[in-house]
């Protein structure tokens, strides 16, 4: 069994790769210093796995503590590196924060690396890189803006260090662009953890009808798109993390030459805001108690991602429907409200 090393692997999309990994014949252990996450989430991957997940509970930003963890486990075969800070507006009221942490655990991974000549590493990026792009559905080859956030900047500036490592190492890379993973493993046992008042379409629409919120607001029925409303991009976490499991599969049968690939993950047509409500009415029972409210500024008619080259290259197949999204987010979120005091964490509202 091939060991991979997850980085923030009790986080959200990090939980659901450890599962994925494990039931892809993986050994795996987690680095999560748990200040943006909850440990109990890998009580839910032993549950669903019947595997107990190593997690060294050590801040990557402390080069001396993350080597050694590569000095103890001297069979890592792979990495795939989510550990980072990911709020949009905290980024903004705090960037130094935000450039420091993300970057300096980035490059301390980096020198473990290379250190112990670790052949793979994954990256999770995002489609934030694209910035505000001229032209959609965007490709692996559509030029990058500049990022509206530090957040963004920080995934630019990773993609930028790890693919000029890959020039003067020998580690492959491959850095996973995507937007919005959403929905919970169909288990119910992880998911994504509160978020205080929710900058994204699910998780709103889920408080909305468990009641955490009061009303939810569609901004603008008048773009030009199926039904009016803006459309967006999203992903089943489940499909997230198996491209994640793929992209280490795929640098370990050596299906490329290149040191560092690219792979937009999309669902290839998006999904509307409209279209986004009806089908969580659909599977939930639950009317929606929405207002349709003037164009917010600033917000973009339609972006999502051109899947093809993913697809292809990795064998990715989307599993989940728009509809499996909706009916595990809306579970996941009556869950927590029955475990309200388990899963309560000091700083949930910035996951």
């Amino acid at each position: 069994m091939k060991k991979i090393l997850v980085t923030g692997g009790v986080g959200y999309i990090g939980s659901h790769t450890l599962v994925d990994l494990i039931e892809n014949g993986y050994d795996v252990i987690s680095v999560d210093n748990n200040s943006r996450s909850n440990p109990r989430i890998l009580e839910g991957v032993e549950k669903i796995t019947g595997k107990k997940v190593k997690n060294y509970k050590v801040d990557l930003c402390n080069y001396d503590d993350t080597y050694a963890i590569f000095q103890e486990n001297d069979d890592i075969v792979g990495i795939i590196h989510f550990a980072a800070y990911k709020a949009v507006g905290e980024s903004v009221e705090q960037p130094l924060m935000y450039f420091e942490n993300n970057m300096v655990s980035l490059i301390n991974l980096l020198k473990c690396v290379k250190e112990f000549e670790i052949p793979y590493f994954v990256f999770s990026s995002s489609c934030t890189v694209y910035g505000n792009p001229d032209v959609i559905p965007v490709t692996e080859s559509t030029p990058l803006k500049q990022a509206e956030s530090p957040y963004g900047l920080t995934k630019q500036m990773g993609e930028q260090i790890i693919t000029e490592f890959s020039k003067a190492n020998p580690t492959q890379c491959i850095l996973l662009r995507y937007f919005n993973p959403v929905g919970a493993h169909p288990s119910i046992l992880i998911g994504e953890l509160p978020i205080g008042r929710p900058a994204n379409l699910v998780p709103a629409i889920t408080q909305t009808a468990i009641g955490k919120l009061p009303q939810m607001k569609v901004f603008g029925d008048d773009y030009p798109t199926r039904d009016g409303s803006c459309l967006r991009d999203y992903i089943h976490v489940s499909d997230i993390a198996h491209a994640h499991t793929l992209a280490v599969q795929f640098l370990i049968d050596s299906k490329t030459t290149k040191r560092c690939e690219i792979f937009n993950l999309g669902s290839g047509n998006g999904v509307t805001v409209l279209e986004a409500i009806k089908s969580f009415e659909k599977v939930s029972g639950v009317k929606l108690n929405y207002a349709i409210g003037p164009r917010r500024a600033g917000d973009v008619v339609a972006i999502y991602a051109n899947n093809s080259y993913a697809v292809k290259q990795l064998g990715w197949d989307l599993k989940y429907k728009l509809d499996d999204m909706m009916d595990t987010a809306w579970k996941w979120e009556v869950k927590l409200k029955e475990d309200e005091k388990l899963y309560k964490v000091q700083n949930s509202e910035l996951n």
